[in-house]
């Protein structure tokens, strides 16, 4: 253990030390890297039914700076984790390590009966994912794959929109989601499954499939070249075209080369709508929604704590012993489709998808509205932690 209770400053999530154990759930992190410094972190502080009693990382040094700022009692190098899952210290695992790592902290954690929330994607496999799941089911652990969006508010009211057939029947999706990602980065590396697929396109693929409703049943995609024009390295563009039952189809276009952009579109029978930007977590989302009868309305939602949302809405989850209302083969669904995209990629030929049961659907009630703190430290340069 790199440190203990006493050594750990109190930060401000501590002031909620006293609070039942019943009545909140305590977290592990496991790595440290910027999504856990700049989002997760800061968002605990400010979910009323959970904390972060614990954080998993390779750098003491970073970690033992964290810790004293948030206020984390145990601080675990990872050749102890085996150890913290076999305590009572904490309840569930928040897992932010590189992507080719989620499933081996994953199913560790799930057999131990900790539940797992895991950022996307939930594994590099769907073999892995399974793995996982067959975990959990041993112990009764739940997981959730880390999609933020799922309890956004401006996310859940425009699904549930299209839903209710405000545009008709959703015909054609269209998504772009590009960032400049530089210099050494492990989103960049092909051994730790990186990429704009696995980074970024993962949220287009998911936003598709809840549009719809339903599973694509084939894809067809183009990779551009890695960095500086190597073939060999992770592609920095890919664009991807999916069928969907009933002959809809959606398209996507992700990049590591491009400024920023992020936006959706859905085109139905009876109008269309877009969200841009619509899937980042830093700046409000815009909609602009219009019908066949030419009304037109425009809605911009405030800027809410993405993370400290899917935090309090999983925790109330497991509090309360009810499953998410997206399940845990979500991430699964996610996965499948991504590898069958890599393999477009590479071959150039249609690839055809197995049947598969379609998710639930984005309740109302997971929306939740809570304000984004300011309060965070991020250390540089340790992006992987």
């Amino acid at each position: 253990m790199y440190g203990t209770e006493e050594t750990a400053a109190r930060g401000r999530q501590m002031a909620r030390e006293d609070m039942p154990l019943e009545k909140e759930i305590r977290f592990a992190v496991v790595g440290a890297g910027w999504i856990a410094q700049e989002a997760f972190l800061p968002a605990a502080a400010s979910a009323a039914n959970a904390r972060v009693t614990a954080l998993v990382s390779g750098s003491a040094e970073n970690a033992m700076r964290l810790a004293a700022y948030h206020g984390i009692g145990h601080v675990i190098p990872y050749e102890e984790y085996d150890a913290l899952m076999a305590g009572d210290e904490v309840d569930a695992v928040y897992i932010a390590t590189p992507n080719a790592l989620h499933a081996d902290f994953a199913i560790r954690a799930a057999k131990a009966g900790k539940h797992v929330l895991c950022e996307k994607p939930l594994a590099a496999s769907e073999a892995e994912c399974e793995a996982i799941l067959a975990a959990a089911a041993g112990s009764g652990a739940e997981v959730m794959t880390a999609y933020r969006l799922h309890t956004e508010p401006g996310t859940v009211d425009t699904m549930a929109r299209i839903r209710a057939g405000e545009i008709g029947e959703p015909r054609v999706f269209s998504a772009i989601f590009t960032s400049l990602l530089e210099g050494d980065n492990h989103r960049r590396s092909p051994a730790m499954w990186g990429g704009p697929l696995q980074d970024v396109g993962v949220y287009c693929l998911n936003a598709a499939r809840h549009v719809f409703g339903c599973e694509p049943e084939a894809v067809v995609a183009m990779a551009g070249p890695g960095a500086d024009g190597d073939p060999a390295g992770v592609p920095d563009s890919v664009g991807a075209t999916l069928m969907f039952p009933g002959g809809r189809i959606a398209q996507f276009a992700v990049s590591f080369g491009a400024e920023t952009n992020d936006a959706w579109t859905v085109s139905g029978t009876k109008g269309s709508l877009r969200m841009d930007p619509g899937f980042r977590f830093e700046e409000p989302f815009i909609r602009a929604l219009s019908t066949a009868e030419g009304r037109h309305r425009l809605s911009e939602f405030q800027v809410v704590d993405q993370f400290a949302g899917m935090i309090t809405y999983f925790a109330d989850c497991l509090l309360s012993g009810r499953r998410p209302a997206v399940g845990p083969r979500e991430g699964l669904a996610d996965v499948r489709v991504l590898r069958a995209i890599e393999r477009a990629c590479a071959t150039g030929m249609v690839q055809r998808l197995d049947p598969f049961p379609a998710a639930g659907g984005l309740a109302p009630g997971m929306a939740q509205d809570i304000a984004l703190t300011d309060r965070r430290l991020v250390l540089r340069p340790h992006p992987v932690g």
